[in-house]
């Protein structure tokens, strides 16, 4: 069979942790396979703040986000055609998700109305209205021609309550179907739906089981990492995880932080993306396994070692904490250097998860890994509770040893 006629997504479970719910897979789309677990660095307009394609690449990274609200206004979907699409026009040759726009229902919520038609935004550039609807968000991604598609959805802060969170979530269903329907490139293009329902299991569940009944190669989880609890954050991704189907992909949107990662890998998430890495480096700070290196601090101004040893990027190859100190937030190039060890950072925690499902190691790889995120600070309560719900049982924190002893 020619590639051509391939689906534009197929996905594979290759590994399976024997005692959590982590997984590896590969999932093969039209630009580039994609190892999973994976981190997507997000390029909301076509690019990323500091980094470019061929850097990213060369930490081979295989998938990247773009915005649908964003491009869909600046440069257009006229041009985004006549550039023959995104991955054209910005010269990335591998894989593009995008997400709907929906999510600018939150972050824009005071340019925007919303009903059941759409979303009807005023543009943050030039104050003009832009009605953003289920068929016009499918319209602008076909011409953006990403890889794989998010349906737009009712998206809702995540600490509403109420009728409206139900109201969203029912509305996502329905303009789940709108999308399938606009979708012009079925045969290039493959369109996941997101999962809402707020922070209420049975509205979690009812949505996933609606949405299993659509006709789609993946599926995301939308609505959560806003502001709520961590104790609700990891359980709806549980309740999610322990529902949708073992044969495609799971997407949590939004998700970044690299003690956050860990754990919902751990209960079965696939796909993930963040401003989180390249917005930190601007602020001239640095993801390490014990989370964020400050380079602004006057600790640093004489030290001659790397961000980290065990880093292979550019960044740690060729520079030292000291002149990343005297560059940071004072110097543009100073957000590129940290920018590329950040994204760095993140993809070799995915490929080092990634690795430890395929030896069914992936429990030891978590224990280790927060013993080293968190030193001897106590680990976070959720993060036991979660890990505690798929078989992983963390070590005492010190504090606690000594408890018992005294």
């Amino acid at each position: 069979m020619s590639s051509s006629k391939l689906p534009p997504l197929t996905y594979k479970v290759v590994a399976e942790c024997s005692v959590s719910k982590a997984r590896a897979g590969l999932m093969t789309l039209r630009h580039s396979e994609v190892r999973t677990p994976v981190f997507m660095p997000v390029g909301t307009q076509g690019t990323m703040k500091g980094v470019l394609p061929d850097q990213l690449i060369e930490l081979d990274c295989q998938i990247l986000l773009g915005n649908t609200y964003h491009l869909g206004l600046r440069p257009g979907i006229e041009t985004l055609k006549k550039a023959g699409g995104l991955h054209k026009f910005m010269s990335w040759p591998r894989a593009i998700l995008t997400d709907s726009g929906g999510f600018q229902m939150v972050s824009l919520l005071q340019l925007a109305e919303i009903d059941e038609h759409g979303v009807n935004f005023r543009s943050p550039f030039d104050n003009s209205e832009c009605m953003l609807t289920p068929e016009h968000s499918i319209q602008i991604q076909n011409a953006i021609g990403a890889d794989i598609m998010m349906q737009l959805d009712d998206v809702v802060k995540t600490t509403t309550t109420g009728p409206r969170v139900e109201e969203a979530m029912e509305r996502t269903i329905r303009w789940v179907d709108r999308c399938i329907k606009a979708h012009a490139r079925d045969d290039e293009q493959s369109l996941f739906p997101i999962v809402q329902g707020g922070l209420e299991i049975p509205l979690r569940e009812r949505c996933v089981s609606a949405l299993m009944e659509k006709q789609v190669r993946g599926f995301a989880v939308g609505g959560l990492s806003g502001g709520e609890s961590k104790h609700d954050f990891w359980r709806m991704v549980h309740v999610c995880t322990d529902h949708l189907p073992r044969d495609k992909p799971r997407y949590l949107m939004g998700v970044g932080f690299a003690a956050d990662l860990v754990v919902c890998v751990a209960l079965g998430i696939d796909m993930f993306d963040c401003v989180f890495p390249t917005r930190t480096a601007r602020f001239g700070c640095a993801l390490v396994d014990s989370g964020q290196m400050n380079l602004k601090h006057q600790k640093y101004k004489h030290d001659m070692e790397p961000i980290d040893k065990q880093c292979n990027c550019n960044t740690c190859k060729r520079y030292t904490r000291s002149y990343l100190h005297h560059i940071a937030t004072n110097e543009s190039v100073s957000c590129s250097l940290l920018s590329v060890h950040n994204v760095a950072y993140q993809l070799r925690l995915m490929r080092s998860m990634r690795e430890a499902v395929l030896v069914d190691a992936f429990p030891q790889f978590v224990k280790d890994f927060m013993a080293r995120h968190f030193g001897s600070d106590p680990i976070p309560s959720w993060i036991r509770e979660a890990l505690s719900a798929v078989n992983i049982e963390l070590p005492p924190d010190a504090s606690e040893d000594q408890a018992v002893n005294s």
